[in-house]
């Protein structure tokens, strides 16, 4: 049986103050003051607002090895973050993909989840599979796998791609920055810093995928290879 092509995602954020005021009682406040109340903490996942979706696209060639056929990171300046979760729920439902992701479980599928609901969308491609489970044979979270879903052995995807001499994220960039980058205009500049961290994730599978013997040394070199071929040709941010 061939393998389900793959589809390697990654949401960012920033915090919503208009879902944290209906909760809290001060709707009509200014949203600097709201934002001030939600305090510093990395908010709970119904209070993010998705800015940037990154994903890539892969299937297995016949001779085993994977090519990558598509890699975009569209952001709020764009498209409404309304069209950027339907497009991804519509690639779902074409594709029926495996997905990819780090620490998706727990962040980046229930924030997806949540925002499709507060804009009343359809995705019945999503429900198709067992998409949201974290046990379940179609998404892979390396967050939770490699870590044998152990909260002390945990590690972050930087951390883990430049031990395994990947290039990590962006020097001077990490996600604590999302918020002002948007703030600031640089959409861009965050879409290039998705991007990242998808193309890392994608990596970091490949790799898990030769540890546990689905890619042989071959065809995990042909991959690589393949990727690099499509960044070379592509543009750092190619659109849909």
């Amino acid at each position: 049986m061939a393998d389900r092509p793959v589809l390697v995602f990654d949401l960012e954020t920033v915090p919503d103050v208009h879902a944290y005021a209906a909760t809290a009682g001060l709707e009509g406040r200014p949203e600097r003051t709201v934002r001030e109340q939600m305090g510093d903490k990395f908010p709970r996942q119904i209070f993010h607002r998705i800015v940037c979706i990154g994903a890539l696209k892969a299937r297995r060639a016949d001779d085993g090895a994977w090519q990558v056929q598509a890699l975009a990171a569209p952001h709020l300046g764009e498209r409404s973050e309304r069209d950027m979760i339907q497009d991804l729920a519509d690639r779902v439902a074409d594709l029926d993909p495996r997905l990819i992701t780090f620490n998706g479980i727990s962040f980046d599928l229930p924030v997806l989840r949540y925002r499709a609901m507060i804009h009343s969308i359809s995705a019945p491609g999503l429900a198709r599979r067992r998409y949201f489970e974290r046990f379940g044979p179609d998404t892979v979270d390396l967050c939770d796998m490699l870590s044998g879903f152990e909260r002390h052995a945990r590690v972050t995807l930087h951390q883990l791609s430049r031990v395994l001499d990947l290039p990590g994220k962006p020097e001077g960039v990490d996600g604590s920055e999302v918020e002002t980058m948007v703030r600031g205009g640089k959409l861009d500049e965050l879409a290039r810093y998705c991007t990242s961290d998808v193309v890392n994730t994608y990596r970091v599978w490949l790799r898990y995928e030769l540890f546990r013997g689905r890619l042989g040394e071959v065809e995990f070199a042909a991959s690589e290879r393949s990727l690099a071929a499509f960044l070379a040709t592509n543009d750092s941010r190619p659109s849909t």
